[in-house]
């Protein structure tokens, strides 16, 4: 592939909803531009885009892949991406990535809720953008409700560029309402228009030359005069007010057939934004001050590291937009974000899993690295005298999350090597050891996003794991006052243990305000206090007399956290507990540590059952954001998981409702929102606080955590 300047660029992201064509199209795309040979068809699993195993198999994409094809002196990046929400990471990568967006819409399905979504990722990054109505030879296509239906969701901004000769089986090309021509078959072979589509054209000519001339002064005076527009006044229009947003060209194709595919090429080539088009980059530089940069090969050098693959072959790869400056071979580098060097060895071009050496990439161009030590995803390459850090990738929360372990023990080192690999490659998956649980739980955006997972470590790293629902961490904690104790004897022969240990024992509320609760408290003879913020633990000693011979005390320190740790009616931590050590007895030579550890930790347990033990469950503050007819029922579920909705919100076109929920009510709420909303909600939520079981569900609880404990073991 020849070099190209910034001006002759175009980066193009496919968005839309999963089945729409996007794959098919950019097989057709790089077919008929040359770039391969033979066009290769998803359900045979043999196209340029879909050639990770995972996507073959199940005849979907999984990942972004960029496919750059060359038309008419203009290279064209196309950024080919999933359309199913569960890899929407994937989608906000190649969004970053680009500079203008071709939403794909069925011709047969019309808008879909992964057209609204794609709409909003391009709302939310300010892309110019094309729409194209595929499938046209699909039967019930139907090219005037797909037009209707986008102007209705996205406004009049949204006009006919192309309008489809024919549909469904009789589909044969589409008319160009610019140049007034017909283009027919995979070919494109031009001809005149056919007097059989009628009044369609003109009306929706005449749609394409008000939007145009209403982005120019010049233009709209001489159409509201009633002056005819030449077509290169409408081309040289059209360009200006796609790359500022102000018309959006809908275009036409069957992509399995070929037909229509050059003619969207040729819109995105003309009409498309180059990267010196767009607006100027915010970066920050070493003292935070803003950095304004320009698609300028000659400016200062930010790269960002838009996404990491790994190849079996050539191991760790890191696609790269170049957004200023020029990136050459055998060069070094600055990663901005962890202050450390990179080289740079031979970037090379990517064509699917192909590639092709070059000996630089200019600003605007992408291209990619292999084996970058330190770079990670959503980083910066920079120079090291003039560090520059570009804003990071927005991704998605991920919202579902389960207990990994490999299915065998000598496995743990294995995985966690693997597990690795995939957070470098994964942004929206994310990893955290609970060690109250004691699980490893992996969170992703959906069942089916996890399951891909689990089958990659098993064909890539050869680990197989089990997974579950992640236990909740319950805490437990007493309701009343009560008090006790326990003497640990034990005589068989030789020395002895012996350790007797007095408590009293009370509710300590979350939040207490420790030295004030413990002045007005009165304990009988306080001389000291030993307190756990973590879990709310306050013991106090006070003994007088030497009951307990002070060498003792951290024995028995020893034994009250070890029952913190290990329960007593479920086996989960126990929090908000204060504990007065008042006496004790010893024995000159049969005491020690040992025997106070054991008596400290029996008379916490036997007390703590007196005091009428019971169960916290984790609260959650919860954030989801629905379409506005979904707030009723949001609400109402809310209400079915003990959930209590706190207040809402509005915020482009969706409602936020907040609320806080029990965590154990919503461990598969993914699940379930897709189901009321139609795969059109998403949500985020973090811990807010503690509070008490309900009653009628405490023995539940306590029953289900003694019967996981015992298969644990």
């Amino acid at each position: 592939m020849k070099d190209y300047q910034t001006e002759q660029i175009r980066n193009v992201v496919l968005l839309g909803h999963g089945g729409t064509g996007k794959t098919t199209f950019t097989e057709a795309a790089l077919f008929s531009t040359g770039a391969i040979t033979r066009m290769g068809k998803v359900d045979d699993g043999t196209t340029t885009s879909d050639h990770d195993p995972d996507e073959t198999k199940r005849q979907i994409s999984v990942s972004l892949s960029v496919l750059p094809c060359e038309y008419d002196g203009v290279k064209i990046n196309l950024i080919d991406t999933p359309g199913y929400a569960d890899f929407q990471g994937e989608v906000k990568q190649g969004v970053r990535a680009a500079d203008a967006a071709l939403i794909v819409v069925d011709a047969v399905s019309g808008v879909e809720v992964g057209t609204d979504l794609a709409w909003t990722y391009a709302d939310e990054a300010s892309l110019p953008r094309f729409v194209l109505v595929n499938r046209m030879d699909r039967e019930n296509a139907d090219f005037a409700t797909a037009v209707s239906q986008l102007q209705e969701s996205f406004g009049k901004q949204c006009v006919p560029l192309h309008v489809p000769i024919g549909s469904q089986d009789d589909f044969e090309g589409i008319a160009d309402l610019l140049e007034m021509k017909a283009y027919r078959g995979d070919k494109a072979e031009e001809g005149d228009i056919p007097e059989s589509l009628g009044t369609d054209i003109s009306t929706y000519r005449e749609q394409l030359i008000e939007a145009i001339a209403e982005t120019d002064d010049d233009l709209i005076n001489k159409y509201l005069e009633g002056e005819e527009l030449s077509v290169e006044e409408l081309r040289a229009g059209l360009r200006t007010a796609v790359c500022s947003g102000s018309v959006v060209p809908i275009l036409v194709a069957a992509s399995t057939k070929g037909i229509g595919v050059a003619r969207v090429l040729n819109a995105l080539a003309s009409s498309g934004p180059s990267p010196a088009d767009r607006a100027e980059t915010v970066a920050r530089d070493d003292s935070d001050a803003e950095v304004k940069l320009t698609a300028d090969p000659a400016g200062p050098l930010a790269v960002l590291a838009f996404k990491t693959t790994a190849d079996q072959h050539v191991g760790k790869i890191t696609l790269l937009r170049v957004v200023s400056g020029t990136m050459e071979s055998d060069s070094h580098v600055f990663n901005a974000n962890r202050k450390s060097d990179e080289r740079i060895g031979h970037p090379f071009y990517v064509l699917g899993k192909t590639q092709e050496p070059t000996t630089k990439i200019v600003a605007g161009d992408i291209g990619a690295v292999a084996k970058l030590a330190e770079t990670h995803t959503g980083e910066t390459l920079s120079q090291r005298d003039n560090a520059l850090i570009l804003p990071p990738i927005d991704f998605p929360t991920p919202m579902v999350g389960l207990s990994i372990r490999p299915k065998s023990r000598g496995d743990e080192t294995k995985l966690s090597g693997s597990l690795h690999k995939i957070l470098e490659e994964d942004s929206t998956v994310r990893l955290d050891r609970d060690m109250q649980t004691k699980e490893m739980v992996i969170t992703g955006m959906s069942e089916l996003h996890l399951l891909l997972i689990q089958e990659r470590l098993k064909r890539r790293d050869k680990v197989e794991v089990e997974t579950r629902e992640p236990k909740i961490p319950y805490r437990e904690t007493i309701q009343i006052n009560a008090e006790g104790s326990y003497r640990h004897k034990k005589q068989s022969g030789g020395r002895g243990q012996f350790g007797e240990v007095h408590i009293r024992m009370f509710p300590l509320p979350e939040g207490t305000n420790i030295e004030e609760y413990a002045t007005k408290a009165r304990f009988q003879s306080m001389k000291e206090i030993h307190y756990d913020e973590e879990n709310n633990f306050l013991w106090v000693d006070s003994v007088v007399g030497g009951t307990i011979p002070s060498n003792f005390l951290p024995a028995v320190d020893k034994g009250f956290k070890g029952r913190l740790v290990q329960g007593v009616i479920a086996g989960y931590h126990i929090k908000n507990v204060c504990i007065e050590v008042h006496f004790g007895k010893h024995h000159p030579v049969d005491s020690s540590e040992a025997a106070f550890k054991t008596a400290s930790s029996m008379v916490f347990r036997n007390v703590f059952r007196e005091a009428k033990p019971t169960l916290l469950e984790p609260i959650v503050k919860i954030d989801i954001t629905v379409p506005p007819d979904n707030v009723g029922d949001i609400n109402s579920d809310m209400s079915g998981r003990r959930g209590r909705v706190l207040g809402m919100d509005s915020a482009g076109g969706m409602q936020t409702v907040s609320g806080e929920v029990p965590l154990s009510e919503v461990t598969t709420y993914a699940r379930n929102l897709s189901s009321i909303t139609g795969g059109q909600g998403s949500f985020t939520m973090e811990f807010s606080h503690y509070d008490f079981v309900p009653g009628n569900l405490l023995k539940d609880i306590i029953a289900k955590a003694s019967t996981k404990e015992e298969s644990d073991e």
